[in-house]
């Protein structure tokens, strides 16, 4: 048998739509999960002053590694053996990855899993034989390459820190446009986020950026979508629309250029910082996960923000004020408003916008 014919029966596609998209969208749901979930649920157990609450939150944070491994093995079609023993190798790869915890479990879990299906059901001793290469070769590759890859990935996370604050207007509009146009790609700008531990005032336009795609889809296609098209994209994901961007562009130009406004709107004037978990950054309204984001930074900022310098703060009523005008009020006024020139100007039709 071949190396082709092999592979093919073992289920091993090596392809960037099954690496780059499959795996990386299956990430962020486990981190979602995990870490994300249980931020959520400790916030609100240490605000209101309950503890059985805050333990839950805390036990779901501390098993994102796992959760993502698993998740990454089943976008990769892992079988059951190779899937359950993914979750060792992702609580060592981002124990031992650090800031760059989530790249490393990306990395390592894809390896892992791979050559964990290639011995699958190979030999009469599977129980045994499935599980070590699959645990071995992960937990080894997290011990050799999993503290540089999180040292590489907190680098370049801070060098997108230091850029935004150092040119807060450009820097905002490249975070803001590129972040949200990957949240409506069918790619996952949360686990880009969580990768680049993107948080401070790069977190905050990462944020603007993803509010610009949702609640602009959302409210630009209320005349085809109505209220259920506003809810499932305003509050769900503005992906729904790639099919229409495929057939028609230029329908994206209104949140792309909204995303351009509201970035530096972010950074320059409001200074919004999005200092919860970095997966938050990349969320936008699904959920309303980015303003949670948000608002659990000002009270308690995550790990990795304290490490970039930041401190919790009591949020005034101009913060409140930039939080809704940049997530809420302009993404919708802005989008709408260049929608309507880009239909007078016969760019965008009825029907374009029409989730099927």
């Amino acid at each position: 048998m071949n190396i082709k014919a092999f592979l093919k029966k073992k289920n091993i596609e090596i392809s960037a739509r099954r690496y780059g998209i499959d795996a990386l969208g299956a990430m962020a749901q486990g981190l979602f999960c995990s870490l994300l979930i249980g931020t959520i649920i400790r916030t609100l157990g240490q605000q209101l002053g309950w503890a059985f609450m805050t333990d839950i939150g805390t036990y779901a944070m501390s098993v994102s590694g796992p959760a993502m491994a698993v998740a990454i093995g089943y976008a990769l079609k892992a079988d059951p053996m190779v899937l359950f023993s993914l979750a060792a190798v992702g609580w060592a790869a981002n124990a031992e990855g650090g800031a760059g915890g989530p790249l490393a479990v990306l990395l390592i879990a894809i390896i892992s899993a791979e050559c964990g299906k290639a011995v699958s059901k190979e030999t009469k001793v599977d129980i045994l034989v499935t599980p070590f290469v699959t645990i071995f070769v992960g937990v080894a590759l997290a011990k050799l390459i999993a503290p540089p890859i999180g040292t590489g990935a907190n680098v370049f996370g801070l060098v997108i820190d230091r850029a935004t604050r150092l040119q807060p207007f450009w820097m905002g509009i490249a975070v803001s446009v590129l972040v949200g146009i990957a949240l409506t790609l069918p790619v996952s700008s949360a686990a880009i986020c969580s990768v680049l531990g993107l948080t401070g005032i790069a977190g905050g336009a990462a944020v603007a950026g993803c509010c610009a795609q949702m609640i602009g889809f959302a409210v630009i296609s209320f005349r085809e979508n109505r209220w259920g098209g506003l809810i499932s994209q305003g509050l769900g994901t503005s992906m729904l629309q790639m099919p229409n961007i495929v057939r028609n562009p230029r329908i994206w130009i209104a949140p792309i250029l909204a995303s351009a406004v509201t970035g530096p709107l972010a950074t320059c004037v409001f200074g919004l910082e999005m200092n919860g978990a970095p997966i938050n950054s990349g969320m936008g309204t699904c959920g309303l996960c980015g303003q949670i984001g948000i608002w659990t930074g000002w009270l308690e900022p995550s790990e990795t923000a304290a490490a970039k310098g930041a401190v919790a703060i009591t949020p005034t009523a101009f913060h409140w004020l930039g939080l809704i005008l940049i997530c809420f009020v302009l993404p919708a006024i802005l989008s709408l408003l260049i929608h309507l020139a880009c239909r007078r100007l016969g760019w965008v039709k009825d029907g374009d916008l029409t989730l099927s």
